[in-house]
């Protein structure tokens, strides 16, 4: 089960305008869908992704999230990304446990940040954000045209994230949905109102879709696992089976990784992804080299779930296309249900 969810400023006349477009753009789409719906139903068959409910493999299954595979109200909400901070005075942070995706990626120094992908279902609060990266221009294409929320990046990589397709709402976009906490101090207390940051957002922002992610029963194979570690230069994760809560739980560290609520994090699946790190073009404010983690090409992979790891192929063919896992064999490599972790593993 996933953990137990609790349900700025105010605009000015221009924002509220684009907000009103933006509202009556989605709703104009969701009428269409809602439409198509009805007819696929009159029909009675032939309908995409119709089957019994308990994971057919097709990543478009009506109603069901095409990132998690839960049934959700709206299956093609927008999508928004948020770069959140993981450094050790950021954490227990805000609202991840509400996240679709949580894509773990090294930035400089060794460390690793968090990049949270939501859709389905929006926290009040998201936090601490932090900083954008290159390579999360090319992490973000396989969802189309996303909104992605960030504090701040390197000056010079500036205009190649506004010359990019994603839909930026940094704090100079949408202040009202951004707040500092009192509780922290900076940079690790910047948080994000998720609502109110696709308010802000420019029209166009993608709904979900698929993005090459499977879910249905576990494969044939596999191998008993019940305790599975990934190392950064700086940074040790820990992933630990647990059946009662019937997920992998998270610890970084040696830490247990919780909630605000002080609530294990941890996901159903959880897939270290093998990638290329190089180094990017960019540096920090102290001359580290930014790295740049290639998710366009195709690796290994190990995928776990349900107490077993499951060796597997990735494959993205290119920054538009979606990321494909499989088993050995070549079939689809499929999830459990719920939040999935993909950790951009060094090769």
């Amino acid at each position: 089960m996933r953990t137990m969810r609790a349900a700025g400023a105010a605009e000015n006349g221009r924002s509220t305008g684009r907000s009103t477009g933006r509202r009556a753009a989605r709703a104009r789409v969701r009428i269409r869908a809602l439409a198509a719906l009805v007819a696929c139903a009159a029909l009675l068959t032939g309908c995409p992704g119709a089957g019994d409910g308990d994971g057919d493999g097709d990543g478009g299954r009506e109603g069901r999230s095409p990132f998690t595979g839960e049934s959700v109200a709206d299956a093609s909400a927008p999508v928004l990304a948020v770069k959140i901070d993981n450094v050790a005075a950021a954490r227990p942070q805000t609202g991840l446990e509400r996240a679709d995706i949580v894509y773990v990626e090294q930035v400089e120094s060794g460390l690793t940040r968090l990049l949270a992908v939501y859709s389905s279902d929006l926290p009040p609060t998201v936090g601490p954000v932090r900083s954008a990266r290159e390579s999360d221009i090319e992490l973000l294409r396989q969802f189309g045209e996303p909104a992605l929320a960030y504090s701040g990046a390197q000056s010079k990589l500036v205009p190649v994230l506004e010359a990019s397709p994603l839909h930026l709402v940094p704090p100079g976009e949408a202040p009202g949905a951004y707040s500092r906490s009192a509780d922290r101090s900076a940079p690790h207390n910047m948080y994000l109102d998720p609502q109110a940051a696709l308010r802000e957002a420019p029209d166009g922002v993608s709904g979900a879709s698929d993005i090459g992610f499977r879910f249905g029963a576990a494969p044939q194979g596999g191998r008993a696992d019940t305790e599975e570690a990934v190392r950064f230069p700086a940074v040790r994760y820990d992933f630990v089976w647990s059946a009662e809560y019937d997920r992998w739980l998270v610890s970084i560290d040696g830490q247990e990784a919780t909630t605000a609520d002080n609530d294990r994090l941890g996901a159903p699946t959880v897939v270290l992804q093998r990638v290329e790190i190089r180094d990017s073009r960019f540096r920090d404010r102290g001359g580290s080299v930014s790295p740049y983690s290639e998710t366009v090409g195709s690796g290994e992979a190990t995928v776990l779930r349900g107490g077993r790891a499951y060796e597997a192929r990735w494959s993205r063919p290119s920054a538009e296309s979606g990321t494909e896992f499989t088993t050995p064999e070549g079939d689809p490599m499929t999830f459990a249900e719920g939040q999935v972790w993909v950790v951009l593993a060094p090769r």
